[in-house]
């Protein structure tokens, strides 16, 4: 990815713009249009990444206040970034690269809390439930997710923690899709069946701890080699990103941060 300067802004609204449907809403007019204010949600990803919508308000009031001469206050700002995320959603699933025929699928756990809190969470509390992984037990949400070779996003679904990894994987495929590669837990004879018999997926994991012998070719264990792309994504997210939060105050504004999050995510990648 090239260093993205200053006015490169203007190319991203643009392709943003020219993305997004447009649309006729009733009531009063924002001071930003949806593609302003989507562009400014990727841009602050892809340039200078931050926590939380307070300070890419702060930093893109302080930085780019000549672009956006009309930035409405902080309030309304949020609360328009709120009725975007349809189109959020929707520009993001855009960007995804479904006809991915190779895909490296995982998930990693998004904690909204530390487990001792959860019954004092009050946020994301009958949305948000307690999973476990090799790190121990986390409260919050899951991320299921697929890449393809490049390490672009090509399927993404978020459930609550406790979700189980081969519960979900039939969403993180389609018919384009012929090699799947995940680790032990997506090793279930049932599903792999059923991923064939459904998507002609060919599921690729490594044995099950209790499992003495399996034959796999060379073409198979260089694919389980390569598995670490998608652990390596998903660290990117979390520590470039800061895709795990502790700030929203909705259910919706975890999703909002999210969603954001991935867009930039994408966008970045696929420059």
């Amino acid at each position: 990815m090239r260093a993205l300067q200053r006015q490169y802004i203007v190319d991203l609204f643009v392709l943003v713009d020219d993305s997004l449907p447009k649309q006729i809403k009733p009531g009063a007019k924002s001071t930003l249009t949806d593609s302003e204010l989507l562009t400014i949600l990727i841009w602050d990803g892809l340039t200078e990444p931050h926590k939380n919508l307070s300070a890419v308000y702060t930093w893109i009031e302080r930085e780019y206040g000549d672009y956006f001469p009309e930035l409405p206050k902080y309030q309304n700002f949020v609360a328009h970034v709120h009725r975007l995320l349809p189109q959020m959603v929707w520009f993001l699933q855009t960007l995804l690269v479904s006809d991915a025929s190779l895909r490296f699928a995982d998930s990693t756990m998004l904690p909204v809390c530390k487990p001792i809190r959860a019954d004092r969470h009050k946020v994301a509390k009958g949305a948000a439930d307690f999973g476990k992984n090799w790190q121990g037990w986390h409260y919050g949400f899951k991320l299921h997710a697929a890449i393809d070779h490049a390490n672009r996003l090509a399927a993404l679904v978020f459930t609550p923690a406790n979700v189980h990894d081969n519960q979900v994987m039939e969403r993180l495929v389609n018919d384009q899709t012929k090699i799947l590669v995940g680790d032990s837990h997506y090793g279930g004879s049932v599903m792999r069946r059923r991923l064939w018999k459904k998507h002609k997926t060919v599921v690729i994991a490594p044995p099950h701890h209790t499992q003495r012998k399996k034959i796999a070719t060379d073409w198979q264990i260089l694919l389980l080699h390569m598995r670490p792309k998608i652990e390596a994504t998903f660290g990117k997210l979390k520590e470039h990103y800061f895709l795990v939060t502790s700030f929203p105050r909705s259910v919706q504004g975890y999703f909002v941060h999210y969603v954001r999050v991935l867009l930039a995510y994408q966008m970045g990648v696929n420059s």
